[in-house]
């Protein structure tokens, strides 16, 4: 069987100020073109379809349509698990329309018996797929043992779950098929640059969510994990585990980052073979820095989505605008100077307004333009007359 797996998508994330459905579009075109071309006779994508619960209308339009080509007409069964921006209810609510479509979408954890494993028929033999939606720290799963038991460590809590659907996947497999999970959460040990912001929630990133090796089950044929957006294999796994990763950047964190999907090749009784088809769609992210009239002599980053940090004398307040003469695609713009230092903003009851322009001062060395205090200044006064 072969068995292409994707993840974490996120359609209807912007970028700053630009839009990116454009670029979403033609990267589910490349997957879509992939399981055409490799043959694909089952996909598992491992969460974040979208950036956030209730998706745009036309994030929402882009992505069914994408599950149902990816099903070529119920010939390629597709299974889906939601991810921590995902809504489950959601994925509830659209579930019994797909079905139909040989799409399966899995909003909550669910007892193996109830919907948690599901089997299906694919050309290229039965499988066996456990799914696992994301966990939140204080959710409450009673399937395996009382609820109020529940509230202890993430990773024992994760373990316990994956354990069972093992224990059910198991005695499927033993009548024929592969057996298989898809799930989203973060095994500690991951790499990941966290020196610039992630596509990925930070909240959903620190040690409260860390599971360890153990979550990921022996037994499985494959696990296919979402949640971490940098391709790697999942660290102490002792399956073929792989993250599949995001298919954009989509956060400077992710500059230079490499893009793809899963293919994997899976038997029973035999270690599943694992290789990666890159994607291509998109437009980089770029981090730069030096003096402006380097970084302005640099064609290569024209096509590029920038985070610029620009080595000046002083404030420049006019930094941006010159930048964004110069380059179409700049997000970010910084300047880089020594600074004096200066004394933490304190509250003390003071205006918000007030608070603001200091908190400019001190972040960017050079006092609030009028006109943004203004702005600042009108927005809590709109904020404060819709709580009346």
């Amino acid at each position: 069987m072969r068995i292409l797996h994707t993840s974490d998508w996120h359609v209807g994330k912007r970028l700053g100020r630009w839009d990116r459905m454009e670029e979403h579009a033609a990267v589910i075109d490349e997957v879509v073109g992939t399981a055409a071309a490799q043959e694909a006779d089952l996909v598992l994508h491992s969460g974040d379809l979208f950036d956030r619960p209730l998706p745009p209308v036309d994030a929402l339009r882009l992505v069914l349509q994408a599950l149902v080509r990816l099903a070529a007409g119920g010939r390629r069964p597709v299974v889906v698990v939601a991810g921590n921006h995902d809504s489950p209810a959601l994925f509830e609510a659209l579930a019994p329309l797909l079905v139909g479509f040989g799409v399966h979408l899995v909003g909550r954890i669910k007892a193996p018996d109830d919907g948690g494993v599901v089997s299906l028929d694919t050309e290229g033999g039965r499988a066996h797929v456990a799914c696992l939606p994301f966990l939140r720290a204080a959710q409450t799963v009673d399937f395996t043992e009382r609820a109020d038991r529940w509230y202890g460590a993430y990773a024992d809590r994760l373990r316990r779950i994956t354990e069972t659907y093992a224990s059910a996947v198991g005695r499927l497999v033993s009548d024929g098929g592969v057996g298989l999970l898809v799930g989203h959460w973060m095994v500690g040990g991951v790499a990941v640059n966290t020196a610039a912001p992630r596509g990925e929630r930070e909240l959903h990133l620190g040690e409260a969510y860390a599971a360890t090796g153990a979550s990921v089950p022996t037994g499985m044929d494959y696990v296919a994990l979402g949640h971490i957006h940098a391709p790697q294999p999942v660290p102490g796994a002792r399956v073929p585990a792989e993250y599949a990763g995001s298919l954009l950047q989509l956060d400077f964190g992710e500059a230079g980052e490499d893009k793809r999907v899963v293919i994997v090749d899976a038997e029973p009784g035999v270690p599943a073979v694992v290789r990666s088809v890159p994607v291509t769609s998109g437009r980089r992210l770029v981090q730069a820095a030096g003096p402006w009239d380097e970084l302005a002599a640099r064609d290569d980053l024209d096509e590029a989505y920038l985070d610029l940090k620009v080595e000046t004398e002083g404030p420049a307040p006019g930094l941006m605008d010159e930048a964004r003469e110069r380059f179409r695609y700049v997000v970010k713009v910084t300047a880089r100077y020594d600074r004096p230092d200066r004394p933490a903003v304190t509250a003390a009851n003071r205006p918000l307004g007030e608070l603001y322009a200091e908190y400019h001062e001190v972040t960017h060395g050079t006092p609030a333009p009028p006109e943004l205090v203004a702005a600042f200044r009108s927005l809590e006064e709109e904020v404060a007359g819709a709580s009346d």
